[in-house]
């Protein structure tokens, strides 16, 4: 393998295994607030008892997420040098401001919730856990400002061979910062909703289960804030969706696998196959007019296809091939669009079977067996996004300015980048095999433990006393 597609390969790797929790933590976050806000407006014990159980859940998930962030920012200088020379000074300052403010923010008051049970008011306590929640959004905020330039660069100037920032403004009101991050934040409050109630489900499932009213509130209110995620999720991906037919006209119609231009109305493929090297779709089942309503919001209208777009990006950037992998685009959009209208509808459903005069869930076992099982879908439409995003950008990892090619680093090895790629893939499986260890574990404890787990945050008691930490 050579060097760019082994660099290539290390970027979807950390990336994605980063991702996994991005959205986790700050789903699940949103989630345990709202639960600790439930404990303070009514006092009902078994509140404050959800905020601490899956509130532990919501710590494993921050210490992976911080660990494997780590990673992927150094590989950045490791294998992207050319790159990270390039966008340096407009990479820098959101970055920058993600890590002195947003992180720091939430990592500060993530520490002062930890430690602080009984120490302080309810209501202080509160405050800790959304400002925690409010930190974890922002950071993502100022990580997609950076992505949204190599999506669609604004606010700069080529100098000596490299973007400088022009215009700090420009990078904020990015059209591409609205849709990503109105896309991103709903995907990861769907996710925090679907995580909690499939793992609650998972605990209803077995027999003689202690807690019953417990894990039935948890996942309640777990398919209630994924049901408000999944509707948001399907206004910002249209709205970006549609914005890709101006700002990448090429990654839109990948997607479609439209390589020549559509009839007017144009008709939308649910399923098919392209032939890559010859540049033409070998099969597709074809619905009339969709695709004129999905892109336009009527039935009427045309969708410019690959060929076309590749001849006018010849013209502008000179000749190379501008095809993206069609593929693995038009079949992760579907991904990614088939796990959201499913999440959409078992949330929905989950919420009218659960209602408390016919609770229809809780008596059917394989009804919650689709619950628990929902549980691992927004890992896969995340991903599937992600690959959208970047594979879509293709051949660039600025879009119009700069390549892949120029992107890697001039000293690096394949040699190195192979056994950097076995160290991280051993390091990530490790990683992941100890995440859901430990998610395990905390399930099998229950709710029942929590007195003894968080005794030693009691007013008497040092939290990093030695004897604390033993236990």
């Amino acid at each position: 393998m050579d060097i760019v597609t082994l660099a290539r390969f290390q970027f979807a790797m950390t990336t994605i295994f980063h991702f996994f929790f991005v959205p986790f933590s700050i789903g699940v976050g949103l989630v345990v607030a709202i639960m600790e806000t439930m404990y303070v407006t009514t006092k009902k014990d078994v509140y404050l008892r959800m905020t601490k159980f899956w509130g532990n859940i919501l710590l494993l998930s921050f210490a992976v997420g911080v660990v494997t962030g780590i990673i992927q920012e150094f590989q950045f200088g490791m294998n992207w040098s050319d790159y990270s020379r390039f966008v340096g000074d407009i990479f820098g300052a959101p970055l920058a401001v993600e890590a002195l403010l947003a992180f720091f923010m939430e990592s500060t008051f993530l520490g002062l919730w930890m430690f602080t049970w009984e120490r302080v008011s309810a209501k202080l306590h509160l405050l800790f856990i959304w400002l925690v929640s409010v930190a974890s959004i922002l950071s993502a905020f100022w990580i997609l400002i950076a992505n949204s330039f190599m999506q669609h660069p604004v606010g700069y100037t080529i100098r000596n061979g490299r973007a400088e920032m022009t215009d700090f403004k420009a990078l904020l009101t990015n059209t591409q910062v609205i849709y990503e991050f109105g896309h991103v934040i709903a995907g990861a409050i769907t996710m925090g909703g679907i995580i909690v109630a499939g793992l609650a489900a998972f605990q209803l499932l077995k027999k003689n289960i202690k807690e019953q009213d417990f894990y039935q509130k948890s996942l309640r209110l777990g398919l209630v804030v994924a049901l408000f995620g999944s509707v948001a999720v399907l206004g910002a991906g249209d709205a970006q969706m549609k914005a890709l037919i101006e700002d990448q006209p090429m990654k839109f119609a990948a997607m479609e696998g439209a390589y020549d231009d559509t009839e007017d109305p144009a008709p939308w493929t649910l399923v098919g196959w392209a032939d890559e090297l010859e540049h033409k779709q070998v099969f597709g089942i074809k619905v009339p007019y969709m695709l004129s309503i999905l892109a336009y919001g009527k039935p009427s209208g045309s969708i410019e296809g690959m060929t076309s777009i590749n001849e006018k990006l010849v013209a502008e950037y000179g000749d190379r091939n501008y095809y993206p992998p069609v593929n693995a685009l038009f079949w992760n959009f579907r991904i990614m669009a088939g796990f959201g209208t499913l999440m959409l509808l078992v949330s929905g459903l989950g919420l009218i079977l659960s209602r408390r005069k016919k609770a229809v869930l809780y008596e059917k076992r394989w009804l919650l067996w689709v619950v628990a099982l929902t549980t691992f879908t927004p890992f896969l439409a995340n991903t599937a996004g992600w690959l959208i995003t970047e594979l879509g950008r293709y051949p660039w990892t600025v879009y119009g300015l700069f390549t892949i090619e120029d992107s890697v680093s001039p000293n690096v090895s394949a040699m190195s980048l192979l056994i950097s790629n076995i160290c991280y893939f051993v390091l990530y499986a490790s990683l992941g095999a100890v995440m859901v260890y430990l998610v395990i574990r905390e399930l099998k404890k229950g709710p029942d433990k929590l007195e003894d787990i968080h005794s030693s945050n009691s007013r008497d008691q040092d939290p990093f006393d030695r004897e604390a930490l033993v236990k």
